[in-house]
């Protein structure tokens, strides 16, 4: 609604005002100053005074574009902690490698990317030559988010340091032969160098903000002091386009994380062109972060400037920053200079007057060259007060020019993202412009050489000292295996070994059970870390809320509702449960930094994340590949699992799919167990495997169920086969000798469907039935490819799956909760005649039973298909499967 002149109603019309003409008169002031000096010393009145007004502590609302200048301005930069010439010269070889080896690798055709280094390289030395923590220093070190395509220079100074070889340098991205180097940060194709796997854009900063939180959650539970552990996340300005990037900003703000900074590289450029080609991508992530509750450094101009900004009396200069889009600053870099006075300082007469006032080679330096991003200085002070600042995480913008330093083939064009290669004679103009000692001569093979000043010269000298005086170097990820946990207590293991007697128990809540009971361990209990996206309550975890209490850096600052209640919502500082809220993303980002606490730490914690089956491998899966990545370690659980169990819900929430997703990660252990017991075996023997003595790098997935069921005792001897993925649960009784023979595998829930199977073949059709639990399919297929690629090295060894069924009479049906694919993974190494029954196609809202006859998965349904089986094979008569599809209305 408006009022009757027109005006939008504000907030400000809802409060009496005390002083009527004292309000009329600011307003005729304001009115005043923009007839006689124009709109624009208007507005600049009005933003110093809500400047002023912040600084005072006024509670007003923050500006959230500043101008589009320096945060810092020259004048208030802090001395240089360092030699700036010998940081110049040290870059320049950095640089100068960076892009040898990428065009050297040109001629095996692997590509490989130069022009995103070129313009952050002072972003990164700067970082590494005083900001940077190493790990062999007090505490954890820094963690470092080093974007993906700028891989070539941390390589490059690697190089320099001793640490990578030449013909390492060689082999980027040849690693077949073992000296290789990958692509992109990795840390499973080089764990000594890379802590963090971030070329899938988005999911770097979303993970940093959850690592420098996770840093405050090891804190406040008195497990590691991480005081000392900054974390860094090196970003793109085109990659802050993906909703992961700023899905959390929140989240860091909210918990005062000013342990974070985000370094984003603004070159205006995205990999086919202007990231805002007609708008200003700082601007609006200037207002983005502010909006979030950020502190903001903008680093966008240098020195060069400072002469045109003391010019710029009338504010016009300002004024024509701000209104430039993108795409047209990016093309003043490539123009010449008579371009640039005619559209840029055109644009009004004010400025026109204040180019006659400037040579062309000022206005050269400034429009190709001078960006804030490009200086030393400049980044060092931002750093420092990123550093600095209390409160709150900051952001620093940082203006560059995509390709500097590589030639005017490269700078700014909108193809030099996919430009992989140099040539000789632009390798040579680079040399003169970076002042490096390496002659024509070098060249005379027709291959661009390497350099490097030697290993006892002053820059590799000094580039050491750098890195003993910040502890060691980076990035850098620990490679020593922490000490081994001790395997807990056995009793919380065989509380479920028993069963449940005549209680009926899903196995959901048989986990949740047995991880509250690992929690109380003494020795191992506080290392547990439960990951819950705001479904804790649906997974029976709310008596965890009193016990371990909901992880909160500022406690419990208010009376909780439910406070008379035993299990009421109790935060704590050192709350050990992460309530996510509604974010599976945010849920695996914690979990990741969990998992892999071992590597960034040296503390091994055991998270376990549990969340709706649906909403894991399908919603998160770019991120549980990001775990394997990361060589981390854990258990993710999908509960309420399979398309048929929390079928009121619906289609979006029945999961027939994710066991067939999980299967393409090599570094997950994928179980369907279908018992408690089952449970308790599988997570036993996932804390031996992945922290005991020779520890692996998987991770395990469970898929447990909201059905409720006797849960029996674990029958003799059977372990080995749970592990495995398969064993004879229940083995048919014939009524006679000759009856014909069935053998059912069947998983998770399914195997309750299989048992009445088996107790209807064998009652109404003379059929005996074997039932075996298929605790993993994605197991007895690992352990057979394993087989297989030991039979092409001339090993003999048969898969376990074809062990186990060996010899076992008639035809196979596996049936199970999830798609026929899931099973069908394993059909070839079967020597019985295999069929499989599954919930191919979308879900429905229904009850159980409507919709396991709906996919035709019931234990009617398997009897039909058994007597198919059986008929196709001359062992029953094929009228019989005519007459059950009639007996059971299917």
């Amino acid at each position: 609604m408006t009022d009757p002149v027109g005006k939008l109603p504000s907030e400000l019309d809802q409060l009496p005002d005390r002083d009527p003409e004292e309000t009329a008169e600011w307003a005729a002031s304001l009115d005043a100053v923009t007839k006689a000096a124009g709109p624009h010393r208007a507005a600049y009145l009005m933003r110093r005074s809500l400047q002023h007004a912040e600084g005072a502590g006024l509670a007003l609302p923050k500006l959230l574009e500043t101008d589009y200048v320096n945060s810092i301005p020259t004048a208030a930069e802090p001395a240089f902690d360092g030699d700036l010439e010998m940081e110049s010269r040290i870059t320049a070889w950095n640089r100068w490698n960076a892009a040898a080896m990428v065009t050297r690798g040109a001629r095996y055709g692997v590509g490989g990317h130069i022009a995103t280094f070129a313009s952050a390289a002072w972003l990164y030395e700067t970082g590494f030559n005083h900001f940077f923590r190493g790990k062999e220093g007090d505490g954890s070190g820094d963690q470092l988010y080093i974007q993906g395509h700028a891989s070539p220079g941390i390589y490059a100074r690697a190089f320099l340091d001793g640490r990578l070889s030449e013909q390492q340098l060689d082999n980027f991205r040849q690693e077949s032969g073992g000296e290789g180097l990958p692509s992109y940060p990795h840390p499973r194709r080089l764990p000594w160098l890379w802590e963090f796997p971030t070329v899938s854009m988005g999911l770097g900063p979303l993970s940093a903000i959850y690592q420098a939180r996770f840093n405050r959650y090891l804190a406040n539970r008195n497990i590691k002091d991480t005081a000392n552990s900054h974390v860094w996340a090196f970003l793109g300005d085109g990659e802050m386009d993906e909703p992961e990037s700023t899905a959390a900003l929140a989240l860091a703000s909210r918990e005062q994380l000013d342990n974070l900074t985000f370094v984003i590289n603004c070159n205006l450029q995205r990999l086919d062109g202007p990231v805002r080609a007609n708008f200003r991508v700082v601007q609006e992530l200037e207002a983005q972060f502010r909006g979030a509750g950020w502190n903001v450094v903008k680093t966008l101009w240098g020195n060069a400037w400072d002469e045109l900004f003391q010019l710029d009396t009338t504010g016009a200069l300002l004024r024509r920053l701000r209104e430039v889009p993108d795409a047209q600053f990016q093309t003043y870099a490539t123009r010449d200079v008579a371009y640039i006075r005619e559209h840029f300082f055109g644009a009004e007469p004010a400025l026109a007057e204040l180019a006659k006032l400037l040579t062309d080679a000022k206005i050269g330096e400034c429009f190709y060259t001078s960006r804030g991003g490009h200086e030393a200085r400049k980044v060092y002070a931002a750093y420092k007060a990123a550093v600095e600042h209390k409160g709150a995480p900051t952001v620093i913008l940082a203006q560059t020019v995509k390709g500097y330093t590589l030639g005017k083939g490269f700078e700014s064009k909108n193809a030099n993202h996919q430009m992989k290669k140099l040539s000789i004679d632009e390798f040579k103009g680079m040399r003169e412009l970076l002042g490096l000692p390496i002659p024509d001569s070098a060249f005379e093979d027709g291959l661009v050489p390497y350099g490097h000043p030697g290993a006892d010269s002053p820059e590799v000298r000094y580039l050491q000292e750098r890195r003993a005086a910040l502890g060691g170097p980076a990035p850098a990820r620990r490679m020593h295996a922490s000490a081994p946990l001790p395997q807990p207590e056995e009793r919380a293991f065989k509380a479920l070994y028993k069963g449940s007697g005549k209680q009926e128990m899903a196995t959901t809540m048989a986990f949740v059970r047995l991880v509250k009971d690992l929690m109380r361990d003494k020795e191992t209990g506080k290392r547990w870390v439960p990951i819950v996206p705001d479904e804790a309550r649906t997974f029976g975890m709310e008596s965890l809320f009193p016990s371990a209490g909901i992880y909160s850096p500022l406690g419990q600052t208010y009376d909780p509702v439910d406070r008379d209640q035993l299990m009421y919502y109790k935060e704590a500082k050192d709350g050990q449960i992460l309530n996510e809220g509604i974010t599976e993303a945010g849920s695996m980002a914690d979990f990741i930094a969990a998992a892999t606490s071992y590597a960034t730490h040296g503390e091994t914690m055991i998270p376990f994340y549990i969340f709706y089956s649906m909403f894991g491998w399908q919603r998160t899966g770019d991120q549980m590949w990001q775990l394997a990545d990361q060589l981390g370690k854990g258990f993710i659980v999908g509960a309420t699992a399979g398309r048929t169990t929390l079928t009121g819900e619906g289609l979006q929430h029945a999961d027939g799919h994710s066991h067939l997703i999980a299967a393409t990660n090599p570094a997950s252990l994928n179980y369907d167990p279908a018992f408690a017991y089952e449970v308790a075996v599988i997570v036993k023997d996932g804390l031996r495997r992945m922290y005991g003595p020779e520890a692996e790098d998987v991770f395990y997935y469970l898929t447990v169920y909201n059905e409720p069921k006797p849960q029996p005792a674990m029958p003799e001897g059977v372990e080995e086969g749970i592990v495995k993925g398969l064993y004879r649960f229940k083995e048919g009784t014939p009524a006679k000798a000759d009856a014909p023979r069935i053998q059912l595998l069947s998983s998770g829930t399914a195997i309750h469907w299989a048992l009445e199977a088996q107790e209807l073949l064998a009652a109404e059709w003379g059929v005996t039935a074997d039932v075996w639990s298929a605790t993993s399919w994605g197991e007895l297929r690992r352990d057979a490819l394993e087989a297989d690629e030991a039979l092409l090295r001339g090993e003999q060894r048969v898969p376990y799956v074809t062990q186990a069924l060996s010899g076992a009479p008639g035809p196979v049906l596996a049936v199970s909760d999830w798609m026929r694919q899931v099973p069908d993974q394993i059909s070839q190494w079967v020597e019985q005649d295999w069929s499989s029954l599954g919930t191919d196609g979308f879900g429905l809202s229904d009850t159980r039973a409507a919709a396991r006859r709906h996919f035709g998965v019931d234990a009617q349904s398997i009897v039909v298909a058994s007597l198919a089986q059986l008929a196709r094979r001359g062992e029953v008569p094929a009228s019989a499967v005519k007459e059950a599809r009639e007996r059971y209305g299917l």
